[in-house]
């Protein structure tokens, strides 16, 4: 199997690409830091046939690197995403809310555009996206991160109506509460005490804990579709809803 990840350099990307190459699949790696990006291609070994050293927006870029290689792929594991901040909307910064849209809609839907049209005529391959419990209960301060993760896990679901009879399966995969990887640290501006805070007795699922669910969708037999995977650590739940009382 050739798999293309997104967001390969650090956290989800990362330990899904080892994932697959601990199971003899070659991997095509894109995430903006080359450095990062050349470490793991040297861990990885010959099983990582590319690395595209780029911000998954620059689809032009993207296409010309995949060229030779995007009528091999069998699956595409759109991992690239990010949120910034968590404040509330009134507080927000424009250029945020863009960057947000900009990477979890247009960058994931361009590359899946691009990617699609081949699959389709080879009649298989298969394309996870990486969700958001985000995308399905609301929180404070997840506005326009909780959207975007929203219309992915709504995407997915009307790419399997718009794919019924190619053989081209889709799946969402949505987690919670997640320690290991740079995602806080981006959303709280570099703030590691913050992030401290958030993770500390916690026992968040971690990078590895999604690494597992993305290489058992993708090796479910082919008849089998995992259409979304919902997962959270034990220590967390959907809470109930708050009521604001004036005093």
């Amino acid at each position: 199997m050739l798999v293309l990840i997104t967001g390969a350099s650090a956290g989800f990307g990362k330990e899904i690409a080892r994932k697959f190459v601990a199971h003899h699949h070659q991997v095509i790696l894109l995430a903006r830091r080359e450095e990062k990006l050349k470490e793991l291609q040297k861990e990885l070994g010959e099983s990582c046939i590319k690395t595209i050293a780029c911000d998954i927006k620059d689809i032009d870029l993207i296409q010309r690197e995949l060229d030779p290689y995007v009528s091999k792929i069998d699956l595409l594991v759109n991992n690239a995403g990010l949120a910034l901040g968590i404040a509330p909307a009134q507080e927000c910064k424009l250029s945020d809310w863009e960057r947000m849209i900009e990477t979890n809609i247009l960058g994931l839907i361009r590359l899946t555009h691009y990617i699609l049209p081949y699959m389709v005529k080879n009649k298989k391959g298969h394309i996870i996206n990486l969700g958001s419990i985000a995308g399905s209960y609301a929180y404070p301060g997840s506005n326009i991160y909780g959207a975007t993760k929203a219309f992915v896990k709504q995407f997915s679901l009307n790419l399997r109506a718009d794919l019924l009879g190619t053989h081209i399966r889709v799946s969402n995969i949505e987690p919670g509460l997640c320690e290991g990887s740079e995602f806080s640290l981006v959303r709280f501006e570099g703030d590691t005490q913050k992030v401290q805070n958030l993770y500390e007795g916690a026992n968040a699922i971690t990078p590895s804990d999604i690494a597992e669910c993305v290489y058992w969708c993708a090796n479910m037999p082919q008849r089998v579709n995992i259409n979304r995977i919902e997962l959270m650590p034990t220590s967390q739940a959907s809470s109930a809803l708050n009521v604001y009382k004036k005093t």
